[in-house]
């Protein structure tokens, strides 16, 4: 295990790769899940809701200017990571950049929860990082991630008592589920090993994403939705498992480069004024975080 993480000029390749890889696929999931978020802005079921849905987003926006900053040290600038990045070289979820269904406010908070419950899941993972500045992190970020499901669950519970946006809901689901598995999809499997080698993260996705359906799929089976997943008895423990297939999951993943034709535009819409403007540089209202 490394021990020298916390300074970046004594990063070798290997630790370099490792840490960019998993500072930018939770900083890209943040990003775009809260630039995704603002399309609900007046137009959320009520005042109360709208209010929340922008402090949320405010909030993600928030988190991956937290996590874009530690790249900072390694010398990749806030410019370079969003606004004069190649769109084929981000790695969120593809979970995140889907375009909601219009109208549709089962379909914001369906995937409120299912993100969220994988964001508790994985910053669990990192509160003992060996890397002191993304463990330092964790703990803001966890406080805030709280309400976020709190949210999501309190509104899925009183959409899945009603006829009409319990079916909505369950739309919602068939369509969202195998989108949000690419969640737990690795950037590279070779370099995803060193990052839980190197203590960068101490859980494999592998691991994040079984808790993650032990958690899910329950709970919304417990609102009487149907989840699209395969469940088998473990032999050895005699313990139900949940059982993800190739077949489950989409085409597009986002964690390999690959994304869905709703991602350009959604690229091309939040980076057309900087690049309208011909700016070289991001306009900062607020400190840097330390």
């Amino acid at each position: 295990m490394a021990t020298n993480l916390e300074n970046p000029e004594e990063l070798n390749e290997r630790e370099r790769v490792a840490l960019e890889t998993l500072l930018k696929r939770l900083a890209d999931d943040e990003f775009v899940l809260a630039e995704r978020y603002t399309e609900w802005q007046v137009r959320a079921p009520s005042l109360e809701s709208d209010l929340a849905l922008a402090n949320i987003a405010q909030d993600e926006l928030g988190h991956a200017r937290l996590w874009y900053d530690v790249l900072g040290d390694v010398g990749l600038e806030e410019r370079e990571l969003v606004y004069e990045r190649d769109p084929a070289d981000f790695r969120h979820s593809t979970l995140v950049e889907l375009p909601f269904e219009e109208g549709n406010w089962a379909d914001a908070i369906l995937r409120s929860y299912l993100y969220d419950v994988a964001e508790e899941i994985r910053l669990e993972a990192l509160v003992d990082s060996t890397h002191p500045k993304i463990a330092d992190r964790v703990g803001k970020i966890q406080s805030e991630e709280e309400y976020h499901l709190e949210h999501a669950q309190n509104w899925l519970e009183r959409l899945a008592d009603e006829g009409e946006s319990h079916e909505r809901l369950q739309k919602a689901l068939d369509r969202l589920f195998p989108h949000a598995l690419t969640l737990f999809e690795p950037v590279d499997h070779d370099v995803e090993e060193d990052i839980v080698d190197l203590g960068l993260r101490d859980a494999t996705l592998e691991e994040m994403g079984e808790e993650w359906l032990s958690i899910v799929v329950p709970y919304l089976e417990s609102l009487g939705l149907e989840v699209p997943v395969d469940g088998r008895v473990d032999d050895e423990d005699d313990e139900f498992e949940f059982e993800v297939t190739e077949e489950m999951l989409p085409e597009e993943r986002g964690r390999d480069g690959t994304h869905t034709d709703a991602w350009v535009d959604l690229y091309d819409e939040f980076t057309h004024t900087y690049s309208d403007l011909g700016r070289t540089e991001t306009t900062r209202i607020m400190d840097k975080p330390e």
